[in-house]
């Protein structure tokens, strides 16, 4: 893959998605991909995010991704794929659980920033400060003053990571309406994933048109020159994963390391060893 265009060309902005599908909607969106075409170009995509990931560590380079979006719609699914062929000493995902006493008497931004990247670093927001943006008003942990507050205050904090040399990519994954609903009723009788059903998703559930006025709201205060927010839809995953992930190559100027010739070492001769006779425990082997 061609590594130029670090930024790329923005659409209008009167363009509410690729395509020109509306936002809140699955309209006019590809019939879902099949599983071998998508394991295919996915292996390829691992290999390039490899490539990448040896670029940061030799460049020094300090990648901060932030994903959020609706519930549902597929942030941990994405960033597994993201993250299950590299190493975890350069990608590191934070995924914070709710705020301490302590950390709620904080600056609401100083929490996030120890996991901030360090040179040869990805760190992954699995949702990120804009919690404050979106479900913390929409469900009342927050007040409209509060809210208001991030929202004039966070271009700031984010330019000033843009001139510290830190990459920053929003990504907003959307899902449908119908998508939403039969995701979560999946997750009621499926016991893989039960865990995925909280409390908080039912309440949420009832409020989509709450959680799109806040995310308009934050698209016009954050979506910046330095910052962008891209833009996913998610309602076909395997094609959602694809697109986030070429799309995030794109944006990073690294280039493929040289491949090395490599040829494995004879074994050394045994030198008299046996396997000795020990009680060892082996586990059973029912498969």
């Amino acid at each position: 893959m061609a590594k130029k265009n670090k930024h790329k060309q923005r659409p209008p902005e009167d363009q509410a998605s690729p395509g020109g599908a509306p936002l809140d909607s699955g309209a006019g969106l590809p019939p879902k991909m099949k599983r071998k075409a998508y394991e295919r170009q996915m292996r390829v995509l691992h290999g390039e995010l490899v490539a990448m990931q040896e670029w940061v560590k030799t460049s020094g380079a300090k990648i901060c991704l932030v994903f959020e979006g609706r519930d549902t719609a597929g942030k941990g699914g994405t960033i597994k794929r993201i993250t299950e062929r590299v190493s975890p000493r350069v990608f590191r995902v934070v995924a914070l659980p709710a705020p301490t006493e302590r950390e709620k008497s904080q600056m609401y931004i100083q929490r996030y920033l120890p996991h901030f990247p360090a040179a040869g670093e990805v760190v992954i927001f699995d949702r990120s400060w804009y919690n404050r943006a979106g479900v913390e008003p929409v469900m009342g942990f927050c007040t409209p003053e509060e809210s208001g507050r991030f929202l004039g205050l966070v271009p700031g904090v984010e330019k000033a990571m843009a001139e510290d040399g830190i990459m920053l990519l929003k990504y907003w994954l959307e899902v449908s309406p119908a998508e939403q609903t039969r995701r979560l009723k999946s997750r009621i009788n499926d016991p893989r994933k039960i865990w995925k059903l909280s409390s908080m998703d039912l309440k949420s559930y009832r409020r989509w048109h709450d959680y799109s006025r806040a995310r308009d709201a934050m698209f016009a205060a954050t979506d910046t020159a330095w910052a962008p927010w891209y833009i996913a839809h998610t309602d076909d995953k395997r094609r959602g994963r694809l697109n986030i992930i070429t799309h995030l190559l794109t944006q990073i100027p690294y280039t493929p390391p040289t491949p090395k010739d490599v040829t494995l070492p004879r074994r050394q001769p045994p030198h008299g060893y046996t396997q000795p006779d020990l009680p060892l425990h082996y586990i059973p082997e029912p498969f």
